[in-house]
């Protein structure tokens, strides 16, 4: 960390900023270093993201990043890029839980997401992992902040099954819409796209288990893993 070759865990910019009296200046290089790990759309992503002030997202695969264990994390930055090495690794997995705590900051942000069936199936790292993870879930299911749902197999397909969607409103009230595929994204930013994806939003929510079915459906998959 002292040779700048690793990320430092997220929580000591503002240790640094309390024992030096330096007023945010490690907190804010370190977010400038987070965010020089990602690719540009990504970046661009993660601004408005610290911004928004309600966050719309639907999985397709994967556990959402803002949701994910640190261990979770880990084993999808793993199967993600099997040339990456530990270090790598690590440093993705910092960067992803300093993302998880700008919005913990957050504490009136309004919240949601709906997760397809295949994103609580789909292993990562073995069952104490996935445990873990859907534990994290269930917690998340309806909070005052939060509405967590899982769309089923049963429901069949849908218009956002080719990747990743997120849909941002800002403190003006603007919104945009991000698309993500598997190491591509794409943020629009005009009022068409973000109308037709909240449509597509609201379609999959009526479609989806609510959230009181939604924790039931985690606790039966976490209950049959071995």
């Amino acid at each position: 960390m002292e040779n700048a070759e690793v990320m430092p865990p997220p929580e000591l910019p503002a240790l640094l900023d309390a024992a030096f009296g330096t007023d945010g200046i490690f907190q804010e290089l370190y977010v400038l270093a987070v965010k020089e790990l990602h690719p540009e759309p990504f970046k661009r992503r993660m601004a408005l993201e610290a911004r928004a002030r309600r966050i719309r997202e639907v999985a397709v695969q994967i556990v959402p990043g803002l949701l994910q264990t640190e261990q979770y994390a880990r084993e999808q930055f793993k199967a993600h890029d099997l040339r990456a090495t530990p270090e790598r690794v690590e440093e993705l997995v910092t960067a992803r839980m300093h993302r998880q705590a700008i919005l913990r900051g957050k504490p009136d942000a309004d919240l949601g997401w709906i997760l397809d069936e295949a994103v609580i199936r789909r292993g990562f790292g073995g069952p104490e992992v996935m445990r873990e993870q859907l534990e994290r879930l269930i917690a998340l299911t309806c909070t005052p902040t939060t509405t967590l749902q899982v769309l089923p197999f049963s429901a069949g397909g849908y218009a956002l099954m080719g990747g990743a969607l997120t849909l941002l409103t800002l403190e003006d009230g603007e919104e945009v819409a991000f698309e993500e595929a598997i190491t591509t994204g794409t943020m629009l930013e005009d009022q068409v796209s973000a109308d037709r994806h909240r449509r597509s939003y609201d379609l999959l929510s009526a479609c989806a288990l609510s959230p009181g079915d939604s924790a039931r459906f985690i606790t039966s998959v976490m209950e049959d893993l071995q």
